[in-house]
């Protein structure tokens, strides 16, 4: 299979209100049946353990407070919690910084265009359902064919 360097799509992601500071990119690489994810994130705030969960969402509008319209985990096989398409793995801070490269084959870049991705305050327990007992969400991003 043919593969490129460019990314196929990208989540220009923006902290939400309190979170000014959180500013990053999330390309979507078509790789191996799957998609090869990397994840740029700078501002991200100082928490005990340094994680935050990241999950593909299946709303596709960032707007408003607490982004209310990012709904639940992309999720088209109906999946219990972490087996989610979107759950993906936590990013790890240091210094306000995380960088993450996963290659996943739950789902295809054109099956979450228009979709979000999402950052949470907190690490995600992958047990707890709906959603991993993630906490708010602080930074998201709308998935837009490049």
């Amino acid at each position: 299979m043919a593969t490129s360097n460019s990314p196929a799509a990208i989540a220009h992601v923006n902290g939400g209100d309190g979170y000014p500071n959180i500013r990053g990119t999330v390309r979507f690489f078509p790789r191996c049946g799957g998609t090869l994810i990397a994840a740029d994130i700078d501002g991200l705030p100082h928490t005990d353990t340094g994680f935050f969960a990241f999950h593909i969402h299946e709303g596709g509008d960032c707007r408003g407070a607490g982004f209310p319209n990012t709904g639940g985990h992309y999720d088209p096989g109906f999946a219990e919690h972490p087996k989610h398409a979107g759950d993906l793995p936590p990013l790890l801070s240091a210094g306000g910084r995380a960088h993450c490269r996963v290659l996943t084959n739950r789902f295809r870049v054109n099956e979450i265009l228009g979709r979000t991705v999402v950052i949470h305050s907190g690490p995600d327990d992958f047990k707890s359902q709906p959603s991993g007992n993630a906490r708010e969400k602080i930074a998201c991003g709308v998935i837009s064919r490049i």
